[in-house]
């Protein structure tokens, strides 16, 4: 499952924008990689005043970071699309310029990570592995899609 961390410091995200950052950040992921929505998840932090520092100043500028945690086995063209495809919705929802915008995307190795119970499979292997899991979780993470 791709996990995004967003993180965000002199910004004011009101949760029906988190809903809309979390939604482009599902719908590009999906559509630039092809996995399922399900697959992804989104989580929010919001960094305290005087907890963000650049060049060993405090920040005084609005920021946002996302961290993205990836199945590993995607070309460099998938990932460039996605990166820009993140920070184009991030620049539209919270009308903010990119050169405010960090997005980092890291690989993991499928067979060293668990979700929903379960290894994950190689990229493009996804339905095989839907097709292994239980009735009652098919049924869950249909209902996700």
């Amino acid at each position: 499952m791709p996990t995004y961390v967003v993180r965000f410091y002199k910004l004011k995200i009101s949760n029906k924008q988190k809903a809309k950052i979390a939604q482009v950040i599902t719908n590009v992921h999906s559509k630039t990689t092809g996995a399922n929505t399900f697959f992804a998840q989104v989580i929010f932090e919001q960094t305290k005043k005087n907890n963000h520092y650049m060049g060993g100043k405090s920040v005084k500028t609005k920021e946002i970071f996302v961290n993205g945690q990836i199945r590993s086995g995607r070309p460099t063209h998938i990932k460039k699309n996605l990166i820009l495809g993140l920070r184009n919705g991030l620049e539209k929802v919270l009308d903010l310029k990119k050169e405010n915008i960090w997005i980092y995307i890291e690989d993991l190795i499928p067979e060293q990570m668990i979700e929903y119970g379960e290894i994950l499979p190689k990229s493009g292997k996804e339905k095989i592995w839907f097709n292994k899991l239980s009735t009652s979780l098919k049924r869950k993470l249909k209902k996700l899609e």
